[in-house]
């Protein structure tokens, strides 16, 4: 049996909530594949590769984990890595309105592969990306939402371009 999970997001940056997600889908799946989407149109801080090269460093620890890039279609991108599961994360109920809609669509596509709702830890129920790419860009301490590695590249990232 097919015990490979593919986690898909943009991942700008990569905060503990994902982090958590990716450590606890690591217990129940054979492989999972953290695929970070390019998504120039949601105008990410960081790079395709920066993102990617974050990703890696923050869970290299975990030996059946792999960060790959992808552009295109989710369902292609699972075809070619021969997964049967897309995880996502749902923080509250708008979440999975949206996440149910696409779960609904990539079934359609891609019969074979099921989707798994996850909720993160109590912890980081209200933690999103943006709201910590947002404190970042004001000069807030976002060392309580990312890994240390995560939080140093935001303040390299934000101060090269010119901010606080």
């Amino acid at each position: 049996m097919n015990n490979k999970a593919v986690y898909p997001g943009t991942f700008d940056p990569m905060t503990l909530g994902h982090e958590d997600l990716v450590r606890r889908s690591a217990r129940l799946f054979g492989h999972v594949v953290l695929a970070v989407a390019d998504s120039r149109t949601k105008k990410p801080l960081f790079t395709l590769a920066e993102r990617i090269d974050m990703a890696r460093e923050a869970l290299a620890d975990l030996k059946n984990v792999s960060v790959e890039g992808f552009s295109g279609l989710l369902m292609d991108f699972v075809q070619q890595h021969d997964a049967r599961v897309v995880l996502r994360g749902v923080r509250a109920v708008s979440d999975f309105d949206y996440e149910f809609q696409l779960a609904g669509m990539n079934r359609k596509l891609y019969p074979e592969v099921e989707t798994v709702f996850m909720t993160p830890g109590e912890e980081y129920m209200f933690l999103s990306a943006t709201l910590v790419r947002e404190i970042s860009v004001m000069g807030g301490d976002v060392s309580q939402f990312v890994s240390p590695v995560i939080a140093q590249r935001l303040k390299q990232k934000i101060q090269g371009l010119g901010g606080r």
